[in-house]
């Protein structure tokens, strides 16, 4: 590794760092404990809740910080500190819990980070078996809502999912203009739509640069590698952005290209970066 001007690198993790396995390689995990040995701070940013990324990932992955459920919570991941967590407000909840329920959409209200892989849910009978298949996989932790008695003064986000709809898509982030409205899709069944709705300053890469504010890293110094459309805001803001082949076209056509996740993608990124010197942009 030859490239001294990188002071950061950062992952996605699922369709990214993990192969389809849902498994770190060796290889990324050789590549992730170079990086360290070079004193390059690594950073894992996934839609996942911290709970449910530390199911998939080994206490001892070599990683510095951990941004999970797309930047609205930060952990030192060597410590196990939360350095950063944000919320919505009780006015931000009811408007996105309206407008979800006028539009006939199932959706989930999250508890406050870093417990938000709690939640209560409103099902519109709309046929998403996805949305059911959520539910259950969280069964222990998923209440239906109560309109009546349910307490709405806060929540870590609300989760909506449907089959794919970029005109409702487009409906809900008009009529929530003053929150984040994120795209990505479900990790679940690879196909619907999960749209995210976090507070306005709420993404991965609002989370990364406020890590680098935190840490005295300039922008210049970062390189980013994603998978899905929540990644676009992390690959907007770092120097050096890649899109792994397995990305949606729409991103490989944005970002610098790098092999699959189950091609070593975050690997050959990191090599295309550090070895062969790719330029900042495609």
């Amino acid at each position: 590794m030859e490239n001294q001007m990188i002071r950061m690198v950062v992952t996605d993790l699922d369709g990214t760092l993990l192969n389809d396995r849902q498994e770190i390689t060796g290889q990324n995990l050789q590549t992730l404990e170079n990086l360290g040995e070079k004193n390059i701070c690594r950073v894992i940013a996934t839609g996942r809740n911290l709970y449910s990324a530390k199911k998939i990932l080994p206490e001892n992955v070599p990683v510095d910080y951990l941004v999970f459920s797309t930047g609205a919570g930060i952990m030192d991941w060597r410590s196990g500190e939360l350095i950063f967590a944000e919320h919505l407000k009780e006015t931000e909840v009811t408007l996105a819990i309206n407008t979800l329920r006028e539009a006939g959409m199932s959706f989930m209200v999250h508890d406050l980070v870093p417990d938000n892989h709690s939640f209560r849910y409103f099902d519109a009978n709309c046929g998403s078996s996805d949305f059911q298949r959520r539910c259950k996989l969280y069964n222990e932790f998923a209440v239906p809502m109560d309109p009546v008695s349910d307490d709405f003064s806060h929540a870590s986000q609300l989760l909506a999912i449907v089959p794919e709809n970029i005109s409702l898509l487009e409906t809900i982030k008009n009529k929530l203009k003053n929150l984040r409205v994120v795209r990505t899709t479900s990790p679940l069944d690879g196909e619907s739509m999960w749209i995210e709705i976090f507070p306005s300053n709420v993404s991965k890469g609002h989370a990364i640069e406020w890590l680098c504010g935190r840490l005295d890293i300039e922008k210049t110094g970062t390189m980013g590698v994603g998978n899905d459309y929540n990644d676009i805001d992390l690959l907007d803001f770092v120097h050096y952005p890649f899109a792994v082949a397995n990305a949606p076209f729409q991103l490989k056509q944005l970002y610098g290209s790098c092999r699959s996740n189950n091609e070593g993608g975050f690997s050959d990124a990191v090599s295309r970066v550090f070895v062969q010197g790719s330029s900042p942009r495609p």
